[in-house]
């Protein structure tokens, strides 16, 4: 008897960097182990399947963001940033700073960028579907994503995700 292939259903909810990754990551590695998988990008994570990507880190959207992090050049990476969050969320370049680090430590640790991830993710065969409520709420249109888009509601993501093997909310 043959195998079911395994299907994951991921909904993305967020569009900052560092939480553009993990949908990203999950459905490229399922697809590379040629699982079925769907993305379904709502509200936040919606830009994500702009054509030209913009995401940024934020401290607002991640509180619990360490400030121990290995970003930076070598010899500074190891720094305890002792910067509260009231601070960094006042500082209009800290957004910016904060993700071309990012950017650049995931590129010297030899980890494949949002754009590269999304690629691979199309090259893959997943199925991404924008939500189309969120469209409409936010005034996008089709033409702002790229082509392999696909444009759905609800229910078209848990017609989808009604038979996975695992669903995710990220």
């Amino acid at each position: 008897m043959e195998e079911k292939r395994k299907k994951l259903a991921i909904i993305a909810t967020k569009g900052t960097l560092d939480w553009a990754y993990p949908p990203l990551i999950l459905a490229t590695a399922a697809g590379a182990m040629d699982w079925d998988v769907g993305i379904f990008f709502t509200f936040y994570g919606l830009p994500l399947l702009n054509k030209k990507l913009n995401a940024k880190v934020t401290p607002t959207g991640n509180p619990a963001m360490p400030m121990r992090m290995p970003f930076g050049p070598e010899g500074f990476q190891n720094i305890n940033w002792p910067i509260p969050n009231m601070i960094m969320n006042n500082m209009p370049f800290f957004e910016n700073m904060a993700t071309g680090l990012m950017e650049k430590t995931f590129k010297n640790k030899g980890v494949a960028s949002v754009e590269e991830l999304r690629d691979m993710a199309v090259e893959l065969d997943v199925r991404m579907i924008g939500c189309q409520m969120t469209m409409d709420v936010f005034g996008f249109k089709k033409e702002d994503f790229i082509e392999q888009a696909e444009i759905g509601g609800a229910a078209t993501f848990l017609e989808y995700a009604a038979d996975s093997t695992i669903c995710l909310y990220i």
